[in-house]
């Protein structure tokens, strides 16, 4: 799977487990979030004022060092 700015997080997390560590540096919190089924990973950003190039970096540097 692609992770770009639509990808849901829960998709992510559900696919690339490793990749919860990464939310949690960006203290998203996203494992107990309510929006979890259905926050974009840009939503998600926004909502964290987080750059969003940066977190999907980060998450294909998590989901592909498996």
């Amino acid at each position: 799977m692609n992770i770009d700015k639509n990808t849901l997080i829960a998709d992510i997390i559900r696919a690339y487990p490793a990749t919860v560590a990464v939310f949690d540096r960006f203290n998203m919190g996203c494992t107990s979030c309510l929006g979890l089924q259905s926050e974009s990973l840009e939503k998600g950003c926004l909502m964290h004022g987080l750059d969003l190039d940066e977190v999907i970096k980060d998450l294909n540097i998590a989901k592909d060092s498996k």
